[in-house]
Parts: C-alpha cells; structure tokens; sequence
C-alpha cells in the first residue's frame, strides 16, 4: 500500500497544477494527507456513506466525494471543495491519479516480491518464467547483485536514495532484505565489466553518506546473464560479505571476484585450522606478537617485503625494522624476508583472524 507521505507528496502536486485543495481520507475516515491544514475534516458519516455507495462519486453540502479503489475495494475518499462543473473536473481528475499511483506501487510491490523469492531460491524454474513474463521483466540479460549493508529508519530513506539513483524499475530493482540490508539487481550492458561495477559501488557508497547521512558497507556477486541465477549472484554477495568483514575490515567495498586467499580459508573447517596453526607456530600465539612488531610486519606486507620502503613508512631506520623482523624469526623460527616463509606466516595470521570471528 502506498505511504502516506508519498500520497502527500502526490496531492501537494496536484494543487500546483489543479489550484484546488484536496483532502484524502482512508476508509475509516481518518485523514491520510490534505493540502488544507485549517480545514475542518469531513463528517465520518459522510465518507461512510461514500464508502458504502454504488456511486463513485457523491456531492455532499457543497463537497465533491470521490471513491478511489484498488481492485475494486474503496481504499480511500478524496474531497474536493465546490458544487460547480470545473470541481468535479478538477476531482475525479485527482482521483485517478491516486488510484493510478496505488496501481503503480502495487506493481512495484509484486516485482518487489518476484525480486525477493527469486533471490531466497523460492520458486521453480517454470514459476520464474511465468512470472517475469506477466511483470514484464527479460530474462537473459547480464545482471549483478549488490548487497548494501546500512542503517534502515522508519522512513526507508536510504531505499529511496537508492532508488533515486537507479529510477529505471524496468532494469533495476531495489528491495530491502532485513532491518540492516538492502538489495540491488542491477541490469548491465556488454561493455560494463569489474571495474565499472565497482564504480557503481563507489556511487551507492558516496550517495548514502551524503544523502542519507549513513555509513554503507558495499559487496558484489558475480555477473550472471539469467534471472535463475541471480540467486547464485546474491549469495556470492553475501558470502563477500562475510569474507570481507574477516579480513578486508577497512574495506567500504568487497567483490566477490576478488576475494583472493581469503575465500579459500573461509571453507575451512575450524579443526583443520587448529591442526595448521599448531603445525605453523608449535606453541606460539599471535597474541603474543606487540602491537608495534604486529604494526611492523603489516606495513612490510603492504610493500611487499621491501625494507626500505617499509622503514621509511614507518619513519624508522632500516636496521631498526631489520632487527624486529629478527625478533619475530626468533619466536616463530620463520625469516619474512625469505617468501616462503613471509607467505606463511601471511596464511597463518589470515587462518588465526578467521578462528578468532568463528569463535566469538
């Protein structure tokens, strides 16, 4: 159904072209949005007298009643002031409209459901077909899920951001899956590839944090050229999620193709892990690594086993970074100079982050 802050934003519109007020009651009679604040309501009698009528229409003490339904069930009552021909223009002119809107967001709730059990894995194969077809949505077309974690208000504000961004509801679909996440399947072309899907990322991210006002997280499935695979699409979305909290924390954005390493070790089944870590440090905790060494190692990591460069990020001397990679060689018996030994002790930290998320 729609909300009656966008059956206001439609009447508030319709005075600046029609110049009349307008006021719309729901069936109990209460007010749902008007464009008269010091008007008196209407008598409930009255709009229960409309909604009760064969008469689609009614002219009550000076007053054009017009019955505005859904599916043929009167849903609301909207009133124009005035008994002459050009009110009753001016009112059944406004009553389609809203009954046209109602329309629009009901077929937008249906795709919205379509959207959602199509990515839950809820129907079959024929039932896909069906459907799209009777909601007029292609089937073999490239598509890729986004999954946007942010903070949803009352209002679904960040959902109307999105969509304002994507306003093309043929192509693009925009649907919220729980109280933190909202869903994007969106449609591309031929020459949209990784990179150009990251930067539609990067938009959905930016857009959020100065429109909405809210910080979003941002992951990425795999582009999939029918809509039965756009479930394998949201799932590797949601894997990337998972896999990028663990070990690409500092990350706003995640894509499942680029995943790496990391998602090899999520497969891993906890035991195993144990076995590896015993295995690799025989005793010795990561724990036990200070946070100016730990510090150390990732900014060697981050310039690929350089000295110099990594000194000089970390404003040290280089013997200063040599004799601390010394002190880990000596607690774990592994030279992160050497790049068996750095790739290593690189599995072992990444094994050691995903046991600790496992284990909370």
């Amino acid at each position: 159904m729609i909300s009656n802050q966008n059956l206001q934003n439609a009447i508030d519109g319709l005075k600046g072209l029609l110049r009349k007020d307008i006021v719309v009651l729901d069936r109990e009679g209460k007010l749902a949005a008007t464009t008269d604040v010091e008007g008196a309501l209407p008598p409930a009698n009255f709009v229960a007298s409309v909604m009760q009528s064969p008469a689609e229409n009614q002219l009550i003490q000076g007053h054009q009643y017009f019955k505005v339904t859904d599916s043929g069930i009167p849903e609301y009552v909207l009133v124009v002031a005035g008994d002459d021909e050009e009110s009753f223009r001016m009112g059944k002119l406004a009553a389609f409209h809203v009954q046209s809107l109602m329309a629009a967001y009901k077929e937008r709730y249906d795709r919205d459901n379509f959207i959602k059990n199509l990515l839950l894995d809820n129907l079959l194969l024929v039932d896909i077909h069906n459907r799209a077809k009777k909601l007029r949505i292609e089937n073999d077309l490239r598509r890729v899920v986004f999954l946007v974690e942010t903070q949803l208000d009352a209002d679904m504000n960040a959902i109307e951001v999105l969509r304002g961004i994507f306003p093309d509801r043929q192509k693009d679909f925009v649907t919220a899956v729980d109280e933190s996440s909202i869903i994007l399947v969106k449609e591309l072309d031929e020459r949209e590839g990784t990179e150009e899907i990251e930067q539609i990322a990067n938009v959905i991210v930016d857009t959020l944090t100065t429109e909405a006002m809210n910080h979003a997280y941002v992951a990425i499935g795999t582009v999939v050229n029918d809509l039965q695979s756009v479930s394998s699409s949201y799932k590797e979305a949601r894997l990337a999620q998972e896999v990028g909290k663990i070990f690409e924390e500092e990350k706003h954005i995640v894509n499942y193709e680029r995943l790496g390493i990391g998602r090899l070790i999520y497969q891993l089944p906890l035991p195993l892990c144990r076995i590896f870590i015993n295995e690799m440090l025989q005793g010795f905790s990561i724990d036990d690594i200070d946070e100016e060494l730990f510090a150390t190692v990732t900014k060697f990591f981050e310039n690929d086993l350089n000295v110099s460069e990594a000194s000089r990020e970390l404003f040290i001397h280089r013997n200063t970074l040599v004799y601390r990679l010394d002190k880990l060689q000596k607690m774990t018996r592994l030279d992160l100079r050497k790049f068996t030994d750095a790739i290593t002790f690189k599995i072992t930290l990444m094994v050691n982050r995903y046991m600790q998320y496992r284990e909370r």
